[in-house]
């Protein structure tokens, strides 16, 4: 199963990621657990510039923009 986080203040960009990440893993037929980081000390800890980010398995694949659907698919396949 897939470990994805989605780092960030809770902003209407970070939502927006959210949701892009929850339709790429309902349009591949994947479970997932999606967990929100709000928490700064722990972002921080991912060594990202900007938010939002998105950590898929540990690995920081985007951070200072919103990934698009097709995006966190190829990330997923």
């Amino acid at each position: 199963m897939k470990n994805i986080k989605i780092l960030g203040p809770g902003c209407t960009r970070c939502r927006d990621t959210e949701m892009n990440v929850k339709k790429a893993l309902e349009n591949l037929g994947i479970e997932a657990s999606v967990t929100k980081i709000v928490d700064y000390p722990e972002i921080m800890a991912y060594d990202i510039m900007s938010t939002p980010a998105l950590v898929i398995d540990e690995v920081v694949k985007v951070s200072g923009r919103i990934p698009t659907v097709d995006e966190i698919k190829t990330f997923l396949s």
